[in-house]
């Protein structure tokens, strides 16, 4: 067997129909005659997402640019399709009562405990706001542009800091201090008045949920959340009295709206439901925490006093150590306390300092943490410990990780079958991989080599940016041009990290209206690998009559590149290509020409459902040629996903795109769940 750009030429027979033994019950005559396959039938297809954004794709446009879906959907009752339908919740009216510069009794607290509901209203009623899209996907959006900036500003300040480098052995001297590419990143949002909530508000914030986790203060500053990126202590000033037409004209400002938990303050006591909160002002910054000055009655301290005596609500943000987030910290948003009570004591270190009790609001979503550790659901430590576990490798020990199959929706339960697995492209032997592409020179890692060929196949950096031993994409592009087998630089240059295999541990799963899916049980930072689409390379019109065959992936790489069919260009679609050849740049959009046939042979990819809001998107690699008609198809990281997130993509399906043998439109119902949910995959 010959072996070229990381992929297995084979004996493969012409086309024959998948053989799905015992994988799922047999399909309604209906589905099993639908021509469902990726193809240049389906037309003007949506773009794909990007960390910048991600436009709802419109009724008139958009065509599939995923796998050829399983189509073993269960009917969703009407009750459940009913329970998918917003709430609009009725806009809170929160206690004002007349200023007072007395202390409100606590027995009187005690005896009244505040109920959330009346602050869960302005995220449900903003939910959709003037643009079409939900708060939720504007919250996507902001972290995805802020990915973009980070990542770039990241790669920026490794270059400046190899320079540097440079420059000190040259002529010897002190290292220059590093720069903070987070910082930078939200100065360019601001700049480009990108800040989802540039205006301080007071109570929950459209689309951010309790339990919804920030991986920096900077995540927090940019979404408005927190404002500010070190002070623990988040607050309306003064300026904020006679604005928002005279909502707060009956309050003491200044007024806090949030404070951030993170054990920076030796006096802090967290009891989960009720929290002891320090003051600010006065800490050694240099980070041992203690208490080296008295504190005084101004700013936030003045804030939190006058916010016990409005009776207003504050957001409370907890941190703790994280050695999955590239701050080392992950910040979780716990919901709404009240300021019940303040007083003035001695610290430990004998200073002055401000205390403040706060009392959780009743009618929130539980605490995913308590006290100084982080208890939010995790992912089972032990394969054999899984309920419902139906295969324990379903790789068969191909992948670097094991990845088990769980089944607790049938009965009995089964386990995916019907497939062969392979970690790697199969390609016919009517098909030539072509390998005339010529490598670098570099030695060790081609990012420490400002003259690498490879980063000047990419337009002049390298696509990778390597963070923490973290390989990750700093933008989508039109192709990524990776280091092959032609290049002299290890195999743990930054510019092969989607060769590396798989990084994640994750898990196969039978869903209870979506047939299989995948979930993962790490974190995975925006911008990282998933896995390369594996099947059977094919022409496309060897295919064109399956019928049943729901796994097929078209390499439109060349369409995107061009534009065509809706697409949005990508940074590097002007570049010139060999393959652009000048009977590819008429008017007209050419089908794509190959495809990836993973109907009965493929990798875990074939499970990765559609979503109308997709936490991963589809990626062209190049390493050892250069014809985008036979890139690679990789999947990469759009946000930063959770343990026991479902990751997923947008199959790009046009409304009305599937027609049926009798020449009617197919209407096939979306079950992603998601807030901007099409509600049809087609």
């Amino acid at each position: 067997m010959e072996v070229m750009d990381s992929v297995a030429v084979m004996e493969v027979s012409p086309v024959p129909d998948p053989p799905f033994i015992d994988a799922t019950p047999p399909k309604p005559p209906l589905e099993a005659a639908l021509a469902l396959r990726r193809s240049a039938r389906c037309l003007n297809r949506a773009r794909r997402p990007s960390y910048v954004e991600q436009e709802e794709p419109k009724e008139t446009g958009g065509r599939r640019r995923g796998g050829k879906r399983k189509r073993d959907e269960e009917k969703q009752e009407p009750a459940a399709q009913e329970a998918m339908k917003p709430v609009r919740k009725p806009m809170p009216v929160w206690p004002r009562g007349e200023p007072s510069l007395e202390r409100k009794p606590m027995s009187v607290i005690a005896a009244e405990p505040v109920s959330c509901a009346a602050f869960a209203g302005p995220a449900a009623e903003d939910d959709v706001l003037g643009n079409g899209k939900s708060a939720k996907l504007r919250v996507k959006e902001t972290l995805r542009a802020f990915n973009s900036h980070y990542l770039h500003l990241v790669q920026e300040e490794q270059k400046r800091a190899q320079a540097a480098l440079q420059e000190i052995g040259a002529k010897g001297g002190q290292k220059r201090p590093s720069k903070r590419p987070d910082l930078k990143a939200i100065t360019k949002m601001q700049e480009s008045n990108a800040v989802l909530y540039p205006e301080k508000r007071i109570g929950h914030l459209p689309g951010i949920d309790v339990g919804d986790q920030f991986y920096s203060r900077a995540e927090m500053v940019i979404l408005g959340i927190h404002s500010h990126w070190l002070n623990g202590i988040d607050y309306m000033g003064m300026k904020y009295q006679g604005k928002l037409n005279g909502e707060y004209a009956n309050l003491t400002f200044p007024l806090a709206t949030c404070i951030v938990m993170s054990g920076i303050y030796e006096d802090d006591l967290d009891k989960a439901d009720e929290i002891i909160y320090t003051g600010q002002g006065g800490n050694d910054l240099l980070g041992n925490h203690r208490q080296i000055g008295s504190q005084q009655l101004q700013r936030g301290n003045l804030a939190l006093k006058n916010s016990k005596d409005n009776g207003n609500p504050v957001r409370v943000i907890r941190g703790h150590i994280s050695k999955n987030s590239y701050t080392g910290k992950v910040y979780t948003y716990d919901g709404l306390y009240k300021v019940v009570d303040d007083w003035v004591q001695n610290g430990v270190q004998g200073h002055v300092v401000f205390k403040y009790k706060l009392k959780r609001l009743e009618g929130q979503p539980s605490l995913t943490t308590s006290e100084v550790r982080f208890t939010r659901a995790e992912a089972p430590t032990t394969i054999s410990e899984l309920p419902g576990l139906v295969c324990d490798d379903i790789s068969g020990g191909q992948e670097n990780l094991p990845i088990p199959a769980t089944n607790l929706v049938d009965d009995p339960p089964v386990p995916p079958t019907g497939f062969v697995y392979s970690k790697s492209l199969k390609i016919p032997k009517g098909i030539k991989i072509p390998s005339n592409c010529n490598g670098c020179d570099c030695e060790g890692d081609c990012a420490s080599n400002k003259n690498c060929s490879c980063a000047q196949r990419n337009g002049s950096d390298l696509p990778y940016v390597s963070h923490k031993d973290i390989g990750r994409l700093v933008e989508p592009k039109a192709v990524v041009f990776e280091c092959g087998a032609n290049c002299s630089c290890n195999c743990n240059c930054v510019n092969r990290t989607s060769q590396k295999g798989l990084q994640y541990r994750l898990e196969v799963f039978k869903t209870a209206s979506k047939g299989w899916g995948v979930r993962t049980w790490d974190t995975i930072l925006p911008g990282a690998p998933i896995c390369e689409y594996t099947g059977v390379l094919r022409r496309t019109e060897e295919v064109d009559g399956l019928l049943q065959n729901n796994y097929i992936f078209d390499i439109d790489c060349l369409q995107t590149m061009k534009g065509l069919d809706g697409r949005e260009k990508r940074a590097g679609s002007d570049m010139h290509l060999p393959s652009l050849h000048v009977e590819n740049d008429s008017d007209a959009p050419p089908a794509p020409e190959y495809c990836i046939d993973a109907g009965s042979i493929g990798n875990f990819a074939r499970f990765i459902n559609h979503s109308c809001q997709p936490n991963l998107f589809v990626q062209c690699v190049l390493s050892s040629h250069n014809d985008v008609k036979l890139a690679k198809v990789t999947l990469f990281a759009a946000d930063t996903i959770l343990p026991l997130q479902e990751l997923s993509y947008d199959y790009g399906y046009r409304l009305d795109s599937v027609v049926g043998p009798d020449g009617n439109f197919v209407k096939l119902p979306c079950f992603c769940g998601a807030p901007d949910c099409r509600k049809r995959l087609y």
